[in-house]
């Protein structure tokens, strides 16, 4: 039998550390949709994936 993979789902609070923010900031690109969300019923999470691919497109060029 074949297994499902699921996608590493973290909470608010989880990104904020890792992403070395406050909470209410991660709140507030959630409102604003600028950062990708899986929702679970009334809760917001973050697939890890969706995340490092969006981190990856937050990247600026070298200024040299």
């Amino acid at each position: 039998m074949e297994q499902l993979q699921f996608p590493e789902l973290v909470d608010i609070e989880t990104l904020a550390r890792l992403l070395g923010v406050g909470e209410r900031y991660v709140r507030r690109m959630v409102s604003e949709r600028r950062v990708p969300i899986v929702k679970v019923g009334h809760y917001v999470r973050f697939d890890l994936a969706d995340i490092r691919n969006w981190v990856e497109q937050q990247r600026r060029p070298d200024a040299s």
